[in-house]
């Protein structure tokens, strides 16, 4: 039975700076896309915490979310995720209290426990990069302590933020994150955007070992997804040669700005299969084939959201993207 009308969307920004083009324009970019996924119905507008890459521009990301709720008017508007190893609980607290309360029942606060950024990188934010990711479950708990109500006796407080209930979503691409989602029962995100292996085990574990919370009382599961829709099944292959060329670099161990699409990639028979492990859950294609894409993945997953990342080089190609999308999602 076909699920997608019934299932809310979302998206997911990576904030690209593509090549010819500037920090600027992608700011500029990101609210035209906010504003047009806002009037097309989407549920949320995440932006996700990257460091010292050269083609992500959302590094401030609690401040470019302030900057994107400031431009719209209803969409939620999120981070996918911030990187909780890197910050004081007590600062994204305070954050993101400050984003509750100028942008009121508006604002999600998406977690995850990777660093997002190499060793230098992680010095330069005087972090450890040897300190490991083991004390995530306190973090976490930390920063509901200062989201919740003030318990009596409660020293620091995070002003704002202390009783703002900013809702918490746990992000993931592994079981961690998935178990720990279910033993909090809190909503989880699993990131098949880059890293899709391992969905089915992680929402297997999810939904399993769910204990209900005051946040929720059964699991609520959201899919991160590639996604990029074309008129035709030829033109999306061709813009997704842009995502391709970002994975193919990564693996070559470049950085590089959002690229051009090109009719051919020069790639080795390995390199083509590890960018196809970044791309495994992608859907690729015209309406027809977006449409069909999407119903496969809700029948296979059973989620309950799918937040949708399109990568591809021209703004106006991904706003075409999501205004497919939003065709076949409501016919």
């Amino acid at each position: 039975m076909p699920r997608l009308a019934d299932t809310p969307l979302s998206v997911l920004d990576l904030a690209p700076i593509r090549q010819g083009g500037s920090v600027a324009d992608t700011f500029h970019e990101s609210v035209s896309l906010a504003r047009l996924t806002e009037r097309l119905g989407f549920t949320r507008f995440w932006l996700a915490e990257h460091h010292s890459i050269e083609g992500i521009a959302s590094a401030a990301t609690a401040v470019l979310i302030g900057h994107v709720a400031g431009a719209t008017e209803q969409i939620r508007v999120g981070s996918g995720g911030i990187m909780l190893p890197n910050h004081p609980p007590l600062v994204v607290a305070e954050q993101f209290g400050t984003l509750e309360t100028l942008y009121p029942g508006r604002i999600d606060l998406g977690l995850g426990r990777a660093p997002g950024s190499d060793g230098p990188t992680m010095a330069a934010m005087r972090r450890d990069p040897y300190a490991g990711v083991d004390d995530f479950p306190q973090r976490l708990a930390e920063l509901q302590g200062f989201l919740d109500e003030a318990r009596p006796n409660q020293r620091v407080r995070a002003v704002p933020g202390q009783g703002t209930h900013v809702p918490l979503w746990l992000l993931g691409s592994s079981d961690f994150s998935a178990r720990l989602a279910a033993r909090e029962g809190l909503p989880f995100a699993f990131a098949a955007q880059f890293a899709p292996a391992q969905l089915f085990e992680a929402l297997k574990l999810y939904r399993e070992n769910f204990r209900p919370s005051a946040v929720l009382d059964k699991p609520h599961a959201m899919v991160g997804l590639p996604v990029i829709a074309a008129e035709s099944d030829e033109r999306a292959e061709f813009l997704a040669s842009t995502a391709r060329q970002k994975f193919l670099n990564l693996i070559r161990g470049a950085r590089t700005l959002s690229l051009p699409p090109v009719e051919q990639l020069d790639w080795t028979p390995r390199e083509r299969a590890q960018v196809q492990q970044f791309l495994g859950a992608a859907i690729i294609g015209g309406p027809e084939t977006v449409r069909d894409g999407l119903e496969h993945i809700l029948e296979q997953t059973g989620a309950d959201e799918l937040m949708l990342n399109t990568d591809v080089f021209d703004a106006a190609d991904r706003l075409a993207s999501y205004e497919i999308v939003a065709d076949v999602w409501r016919s």
